[in-house]
Parts: C-alpha cells; structure tokens; sequence
C-alpha cells in the first residue's frame, strides 16, 4: 500500500482503491513514536492476521512529528500490504482522527492508542457489535466491572475525576471518555465529524457527548488495560483544555448559574441560622433555614439555571428537592454532631465555618441530584442526527 500525504488534500481516500475496502479501518495517531510505533504494529498486524475475523487496516497517522516517525511508518507500509501511512503536518489526536474518517472507505471506523496499553483481545467485541448493526459507536472502559487495568493511583484518581465531572456538567453516561480504544460506523461517524470542533484529546469527549445527544447506541467494553509509564501527555495543559471542552458544549454555564445560586442560597442560609440560633438552638436553626433556602433553591434554579418553564412536574421538582434536600440535612447535621462531640462549647465562628464547608459538599450533591434526577424531565438538547432506537450497555 502506498504512503499517502492528505494535509493538502483532507477528503483524499486513504486507501489504493484498486484494493477493496476494509470492513474496519484502524487508526493509530502517533507523534514522535519512532521507537514503540514498529514493534506495535507489528503486534497489531500479528493479530488481525492470526486472529481477526474481519478485513482490517491499519493507517498509521503521523500528525506532527518531528523525530524518525514518518520513515517508520513509511518503512511499515511497505512491509505490511494492510499498512497505509498519513502524514499531516499539524500535531493534534482530534485534527489526525477527522481528516482520515472523513476519508475512509471502512465500514467501520477505529482508533488505539499505539502504545497497545488495551488488551487486542478487546478489538473483535469493540467491532463486532457495530458490523452487525446492534451499536453505533463503541468504547472500551477501564471504569466499568470487568476492567482489569494496572496503572498508579494519581492517573487513576484523575480518570475518575474527569469522568464524573463529565456526568456532572455534560450528564454523560458513558464510563470513560479517555479510553484510547473506539470505534464507530462509518455513517454514524459523518455528520458527527461535521460537527465536533476539538483537534486534540478533548476529541474523543465531544465525539460521545454529540453521540449520546443524537441517541446514537453505544456499546462499552470493559477491557485489560496496562498503563504505559513512558506517557509524554500535559496533564496541566490538557486539563485546561478539556474544561474550554466542557464550557464550549454548553457544560459550564449550568454549573456557573447553579453556582451564582448556591452562594445566594448559602448567604442566606447563613444569615437564617444566625438569626435563629438563639431560639431554637443548632440543629433547629440548620433544619429550619436549610429547608427555607433548599424550596427557594429548587424554584430559582429550575427556572433560572435548568430552564424549566410553566407549572409542569413543578410539584415533582420541588418533592425531589425536598429529598435533595435532605442528603444537605444529613450533611451539615452530621457536620455540626461531630464539632459538638469534639468541642462541647463551639463558638458561633466555628459553627458557621462547619456549616458552610458542609454546605458547599451539599451543594456539589445537590446539583449532581439536579442534573441527574430532579429536572430529569426537562426537554433534553435537540439530536444532531435522527436519533437510534435503543441503547446498549
């Protein structure tokens, strides 16, 4: 197969059309990978030919690099006949990942990281589903039961946290946005790729959130993952960028709007409280004024930060508030007993100060409650494609 140069050309096929199209077109995105792209693809080849059920290749895309990379892969082209390689000039996962999708002749489009931190194994029930029409999209999970991943506790710990930010701002329902192992149909792909913005890791992010909002099905595996310790990715700077992600699509303007209440709420908790204390002691006082702030809470945000109009299922928000409500209660109770057990005679600063802190963790639940349970039956953002019936997990 030759090697072909598309950054002039982005809808140029990637393939000899000579060659018949694969069923499944696979994508390993490297930037200054000389040393682990050959003996990676190598492995990959080995296993579609011995084990692989499906016509397969591999197009290995090159965006950016500045080291031998691009005479890497050339080399593997010529080696391997199911081997094409990309050269784009610009680095960027989202930009490299665009360009050849748009192009492919597959019927089914595919990606992994080229370090192979995912089991092979996982590939066939990545595809399978989709070749047969079941799922549009699939992923593979390292957060789901069945995962069996090795990696240290600070990756872990920030994979965890940005997915349940995900589900917090964006209300995903995937389990894990950053598993470098996806794949999607070639038809479902299109109109996706015409939309989504990102050329960097946030690409994979705003590809399910555009998924699940056109209610397109997607399938997840859980996979065998091994960290690969020799990763070059910017934390900070990739951080930074999935959060200007996150805002883009619409996820940050709730949570700012649900925060500007909540420190309204939380002001005139306080002030209840303090206006209370005196009669009807701590836990009183924190009950009265929490149930006074959660009703107001519940009216304002699901006007002002949900956008719930007219009196519909408002009797229904504000019951599942009050239940929201009540997790607050047992928050800042819980925080006010254990300040008494430690000191018998608190001042009004300290129990102010336990009271608040307790109410931030309160509000961070309350909103994940909003977002997820109270307002569930909001009219959801209109789909991008005509929307798929059913959904697999």
């Amino acid at each position: 197969m030759k090697q072909l140069d598309i950054a002039a050309a982005p809808g140029r096929p990637v393939a000899d059309r000579a060659v018949p199209a694969p069923e499944v077109d696979i994508v390993v995105p490297v930037k200054d990978e000389e040393r682990d792209l050959a003996p990676s693809v190598r492995r990959l080849c080995s296993y579609l030919r011995e084990e692989f059920p499906f016509s397969a290749r591999v197009t290995i895309a090159d965006n950016g690099s500045t080291d031998r990379t691009w005479a890497v892969a050339t080399a593997l082209s010529q080696e391997f006949p199911a081997v094409t390689a990309i050269h784009l000039d610009e680095p960027g996962r989202g930009r490299a990942l665009r360009a050849i999708w748009a192009a492919s002749d597959a019927e089914v489009l595919a990606y992994m990281d080229v370090d192979l931190s995912t089991d092979l194994n996982a590939l066939l029930p990545l595809v399978a589903p989709l070749l047969s029409g079941h799922s549009d999209l699939a992923i593979g999970t390292r957060l789901a039961p069945g995962a069996r991943v090795i990696r240290g506790r600070r990756r872990e710990v920030i994979s965890r946290c940005y997915n349940l930010l995900l589900h917090v701002t964006l209300r995903a329902r995937f389990s894990d946005a950053q598993c470098g192992f996806k794949a999607i149909r070639a038809d479902r792909a299109r109109p996706l790729l015409a939309q989504a913005e990102d050329n960097g890791w946030f690409f994979d992010t705003e590809l399910l959130v555009l998924a699940e909002r056109a209610g397109l099905r997607v399938h997840e595996i859980p996979v065998d993952w091994t960290d690969d310790t020799d990763s070059r990715v910017d934390v900070l700077a990739t951080a930074l960028a999935d959060l200007r992600g996150i805002a883009r699509l619409g996820g940050l303007t709730e949570l700012a709007r649900f925060l500007a209440v909540g420190a309204a709420s939380t002001a005139a908790y306080v002030l209840l409280y303090v206006m209370l204390r005196g009669g009807l002691g701590a836990q009183g006082a924190n009950a009265v004024s929490l149930l006074v702030t959660a009703i107001a809470s519940t009216a304002v945000n699901r006007r002002f930060t949900f956008g719930v109009r007219g009196r519909r299922h408002a009797a229904a928000h504000q019951a599942r508030g009050l239940l929201a409500f009540g997790a607050g209660l047992l928050l800042t109770s819980g925080a006010l007993a254990v300040l008494h057990a430690v000191t018998a005679r608190p001042g009004r600063a300290a129990e102010v100060a336990v009271l608040v802190s307790a109410s931030l963790l309160a509000t961070i639940l309350r909103f994940a409650l909003y977002r997820r349970w109270v307002f569930r039956g909001r009219v959801a953002p209109p789909p991008v494609l005509a929307p798929a019936s059913g959904r697999t997990r």
